[in-house]
């Protein structure tokens, strides 16, 4: 069997990560898998491979976002490149869709691919596969009247790029042949209540962690509070949130400090270097707002290291409260940062268990089973 995953990027981000791991996972476990990424199709149509992202970016720009930060919270997949003609496509047997936006893959070329007659599974990293263009609905529910009225929208001339959208969509996946994976228990729940999921099979898997690179360390953990993001100003990260937490602390006297990686230093991308710098820290508090299965949480527990984090999204699947790390509520400072002089106080206990739940959860070997499992069904 010979399986081909589809990811925008190798690297750069949390699902391009997580779809390279799996492909580690799924050799490791045997499985004939390659990956291919935007930047493996040097060309399309005569332009370089970034010709695509730019023409969907610059049709956001042209009256479907107010600000830029808005800029990467939509996809309408107008374009994107043919992969059906590469030798990689023809010699597969399974098509192991991931993250696959910004002009990487467009509706045109799904609709070859889901056409093909070939066994597809789509692994989802955000809510995109069932809304008219958005990563994260937040508190909207327009995707139950098939977007419209999208509040991301706001020219005339634009009024039905989500609507449209998601009747693309609706006529993609009415052929029944896809099977959707999600990488968490909640994205599965929310999935399952949008209108493109009537009548779909969504599974959940999470994703997969190599326990081996990701360890804890003998030496003794600092006092400092680790934070992760490529892109600290993204609100959904929650940052202001954490900021209050530790501000909180030092005004009850407790010795802490706040590493946020993004912003205090930049990013690292090596995962040794990642790995030690987790097994260090005292805690690591992850204040998102929105977010699914998040890598990073799986990577502090791996190396022994307790998180704090909000109950929203996939969290408090991976953050057992009080046993393994301190879910606070959704939005409070206050219980944030009694979450992280909890989890501080009790890091040995915590730290252990928390690598337990790994283990058992979240590791290569497990992980790869289940998507044989699933290529095979």
């Amino acid at each position: 069997m010979k399986v081909l995953l589809l990811s925008t990027y190798e690297k750069t981000g949390g699902a391009a990560i997580a779809a390279s791991r799996l492909l580690h996972a799924l050799r490791k476990n045997g499985v004939d898998a390659t990956i291919m990424c935007r930047k493996n199709l040097s060309w399309w149509k005569g332009k370089p491979q970034s010709w695509s992202s730019i023409a969907e970016r610059m049709m956001l720009v042209a009256g479907n976002v107010s600000t830029f930060g808005n800029l990467w919270t939509m996809d309408y997949a107008q374009y994107g490149q043919d992969i059906t003609k590469t030798k990689e496509f023809k010699e597969a047997d399974v098509i192991h869709l991931h993250w696959i936006n910004q002009g990487f893959l467009a509706f045109q070329e799904l609709e070859k691919i889901v056409y093909s007659g070939k066994r597809i599974v789509w692994t989802m990293h955000d809510e995109w596969c069932f809304t008219g263009g958005c990563h994260y609905t937040g508190d909207c529910r327009h995707y139950q009247m098939g977007c419209e009225c999208c509040p991301y929208v706001r020219t005339s001339a634009f009024q039905n790029a989500a609507r449209k959208a998601w009747e693309k969509k609706q006529r993609l996946y009415s052929k029944r042949n896809i099977t959707f994976v999600a990488c968490s228990l909640w994205l599965k729940r929310i999935s399952e209540k949008k209108a493109l999921a009537a009548g779909q099979r969504i599974l959940a898997i999470p994703n997969p962690i190599d326990t081996n690179v990701y360890k804890p360390l003998t030496t003794l953990p600092t006092n400092m509070i680790l934070f992760v993001a490529q892109r600290v100003d993204d609100e959904r990260k929650g940052l202001q949130y954490l900021d209050k937490a530790v501000n909180i602390l030092k005004k009850r006297g407790e010795k802490v400090e706040i590493l946020a990686l993004g912003r205090d230093i930049p990013y690292i991308s090596d995962e040794k270097e990642m790995a030690d710098l987790y097994a260090k820290s005292a805690c690591f508090v992850t204040p998102s707002l929105q977010d699914n299965l998040p890598n990073t949480i799986m990577e502090a527990m791996a190396c022994g290291t307790p998180c704090v984090g909000f109950n929203v999204g996939g969290i408090p699947e991976m953050i057992d409260h009080g046993l393994n790390g301190y879910v606070a509520r959704y939005k409070d400072a206050e219980d944030l940062a009694d979450g992280i002089s909890y989890v501080i106080m009790n890091r040995k206990m915590l730290g252990k268990a928390a690598r337990e739940k790994v283990l058992e959860a979240y590791s290569e070997d497990f992980v790869a089973k289940r998507y044989v499992k699933l290529y095979n069904a």
